[in-house]
């Protein structure tokens, strides 16, 4: 592809969306499908961990700058968990809805008053030449009762905002403003902007 071209080191579409609008204009975004390789385990035991993990293998299987997450929901009734495992919480394969419908069960008896959370995000970028810089965000809020809203993806039709609204009755745009992972990002972007600045140097001459 002709052009600077960030890799993000996942197969999820949404995650390329919400990447999109924090990195600079005329830069490509590929995923781990574009490029035919498989993701390396999600071996850790932190969101940052993982998320440099996963940065590192990408840029060293390409040669290209990588950047990768790892986030996961925090119930505070539930000791912190799913955490790490909130997109395995209900086992493989990996399915949305079950790991909505576990959690649930597992809060069946937590009062709403009780059920505060949060959203945990690590993003991690990493260069062919072994530099990674890592960049956090967390969004707080509480889990509801049963799914409201068909946006967004993961656990967002249960995690409630202090206005009421679940994080999948938001739109895109009000997502980036507020998402744990748009908050990593913020902290990311100027990391992307000035790799590339950099890059673009080394071309010209």
């Amino acid at each position: 592809m002709a052009g600077p071209t960030l890799l993000l080191a996942t197969s999820n579409p949404g995650k390329r969306l919400e990447l999109q609008a924090f990195v600079p204009p005329g830069i490509a975004i590929l995923t781990l499908k574009d490029v035919d390789i498989v993701p390396p385990p999600e071996d850790g035991a932190s969101f940052v961990e993982i998320a440099c993990t996963k940065a590192t293998f990408a840029a060293n299987a390409t040669g290209m700058i990588a950047i990768a997450d790892d986030s996961g929901l925090e119930v505070d009734a539930l000791g912190g968990a799913p955490g790490i495992w909130s997109a395995r919480y209900a086992g493989e394969p990996t399915d949305d809805a079950r790991n909505r419908s576990l959690l649930l069960t597992n809060l069946a008896e937590v009062p709403e008053k009780d059920r505060g959370a949060r959203f945990r995000c690590a993003v991690a970028v990493a260069t062919p030449d072994g530099v990674v810089t890592v960049g956090e965000g967390f969004c707080a809020g509480s889990i509801g009762c049963r799914d409201v809203g068909t946006n967004g993806f993961g656990y967002d039709a249960l995690f409630r905002l202090s206005d009421g609204r679940t994080m999948a009755e938001l739109t895109t745009d009000q997502k980036n403003r507020i998402s744990h992972r748009a908050r990593a990002y913020e902290q990311i972007a100027p990391v992307i902007a000035r790799l590339f600045t950099v890059e673009s140097r080394r071309e010209q001459s």
